[in-house]
């Protein structure tokens, strides 16, 4: 996916600037291991999602027609079970949560702007991981947050979800 971002007039091309690092991916997998084990959830990594027409660019964006979350959770598969070769390249309903982990090359501002634009596609709940400070920040209503930091539990009480963060934030041990 190709996202425009207009920052101090200058235009940049989300392409441009790789998105992903060690930090970004670590904590990727740890959240998608963790929210894995609860029966009740669908997780689903870098699913896009189709925007239908809505016009996302009050948010910042250009003219898109997807977003993609780093990590979509939804209560019940967004699509029946389908043959693998009938695969769907954008889902056409939105999660009940978006999960987005900044990364070094994005800005505050930029992710703050998408969190925006899930709750405007009907999201009912987003989580925006900072993972250098091992800090998850949970949105209800896009004004409405709690910040979680890395010793406590996380409650997301729209989702019912309970997660201790030293799953997500804990270091490996260097004896394998």
């Amino acid at each position: 996916m190709s996202e425009l971002i207009e920052q101090n007039n200058h235009v940049f091309d989300e392409e441009e600037f790789p998105m992903g690092s060690v930090n970004h991916s670590r904590t990727q997998g740890k959240l998608i291991v963790a929210l894995a084990q609860d029966e009740r959830l669908e997780v689903m990594p870098e699913l896009s999602i189709d925007l239908k027409g809505l016009d996302i660019s009050p948010f910042g964006f250009k003219s898109m027609v997807e977003l993609k979350p780093d990590i979509s959770v939804y209560w019940q598969t967004p699509v029946p079970e389908a043959e693998p070769l009938d695969d769907i390249i954008r889902s056409p309903s939105p999660p009940d949560l978006a999960i987005e982990i900044i990364s070094t090359s994005q800005t505050l501002t930029e992710m703050t702007n998408k969190v925006k634009a899930y709750f405007a596609l009907g999201v009912k709940s987003c989580w925006l991981v900072l993972p250098s400070l091992s800090t998850i920040y949970v949105f209800s209503p896009p004004h409405h947050y709690r910040v979680f930091p890395p010793d406590s539990e996380l409650v997301d009480e729209i989702m019912a979800i309970h997660l201790p963060l030293h799953q997500v934030f804990k270091q490996r041990s260097e004896k394998i």
